[in-house]
């Protein structure tokens, strides 16, 4: 299995949601969100994804606006 590079990941998450615990962690990420129906932050631009909306619905609607 890779090694995760936490450093390297905190320098370009876009998560601004302070008490995430997966932050910089992306392979934990992105499994606890798609395990909620959802995509992580990092599929947002800065604006969306200040909403805290991850949703998919939201995620396709960003993208036909």
């Amino acid at each position: 299995m890779a090694e995760c590079k936490l450093d390297d990941n905190l320098s370009s998450c876009n998560c601004t949601y302070e008490p995430c615990s997966r932050k910089g962690r992306c392979c934990e990420c992105i499994s606890y969100h798609l395990s909620l129906g959802e995509l992580p932050a990092c599929y947002f631009d800065a604006a969306d994804e200040k909403t805290y909306d991850r949703s998919v619905a939201f995620f396709v609607r960003c993208q036909t606006r």
